[in-house]
């Protein structure tokens, strides 16, 4: 009965991707060089078919562990930071090698907060994005892990990837995630618990449903997708949160299917794209 809202889903232009730790590598830090060959392939057939793509992705710290040999994400911030420039340079050349593959050239942007606080840094923020949009670039976002601190760290790219989306006026958000959406129940301790495929509200019973982080290595759990959810929404953005294990359920998306959970924004609040 909810599938007319997935009708609006074929016909989407400027579409973000987010991207978690859990799907990029597996449980024990490494690279899951196949799911980001496919993510690569994918994202980059969405693109020839006349969408714009953003890709915001995770995983820098957890690259940067790996290179280092560390099987658990540290707390101390100096470490953290140390870690995101050995894991950012490393996962740029990664994802540059296999999107070339499918001749397509992305763009590294890492961004702070205070693209949304500082008026200046927000115009420029969004005409960089645009302009490479124009340019047939697929921009690959991140957190500027290196330097953030507290004021101006996003914490998670749940939020991050909302940000990104209301930056650039995006007609969809979809997070890719290690959960196939929001459940009535913890699917993992309830087997009886049911998908819930469609939201018009984010009411406070929908926030209780919210679960905790999945890896060791990510953030964010799904009380942050559901915030990024309700950014979009005030934006009216679409935004889907499904599973990220195979990043060909992308095209299934983006074909209407109803798959994972769809945050249905209202239309009468839509900002046109400029």
């Amino acid at each position: 009965m909810n599938m007319h809202y997935r009708e609006v889903l074929k016909n989407k232009k400027r579409i973000v991707v987010k991207i978690g730790t859990s799907s990029l590598s597996y449980a024990n830090g490494r690279m899951n060089f196949h799911s980001i060959e496919k993510l690569a392939y994918v994202l980059s057939a969405i693109r020839r078919q006349g969408a714009q793509v953003i890709l915001v992705s995770s995983g820098a710290i957890g690259v940067g562990a790996g290179r280092l040999g560390l099987t658990k994400r540290p707390k101390e911030l100096a470490k953290k930071q140390a870690l995101a420039a050995v894991g950012q340079a490393e996962l740029m050349k990664i994802y540059q090698k296999f999107f070339e593959e499918y001749n397509q050239m992305v763009a590294q942007v890492l961004l702070t907060k205070d693209v949304i606080t500082i008026p200046e840094r927000n115009r420029h923020a969004r005409s960089t994005l645009l302009k490479l949009l124009e340019m047939d670039i697929i921009p690959i976002i991140n957190e500027n892990d290196t330097i953030s601190t507290f004021e101006i760290e996003f914490g998670d790219n749940d939020t991050l990837s909302a940000t990104v989306a209301s930056l650039v006026s995006a007609d969809l958000l979809i997070m890719l995630s290690d959960i196939d959406g929001l459940y009535n129940a913890d699917p993992r301790s309830q087997k009886d618990a049911e998908i819930i495929h469609s939201v018009l509200d984010i009411t406070p019973e929908l926030e209780q449903l919210a679960s905790g982080a999945g890896s060791s290595f990510s953030t964010g759990g799904m009380v942050t997708k559901i915030s990024a959810a309700r950014t979009c929404l005030q934006h009216g953005i679409d935004c889907l949160i499904t599973s990220g294990s195979d990043p060909s359920i992308l095209f299934d998306i983006l074909a209407g299917k109803e798959i994972g959970t769809h945050f249905v924004a209202n239309k009468q609040n839509t900002v046109h794209h400029a």
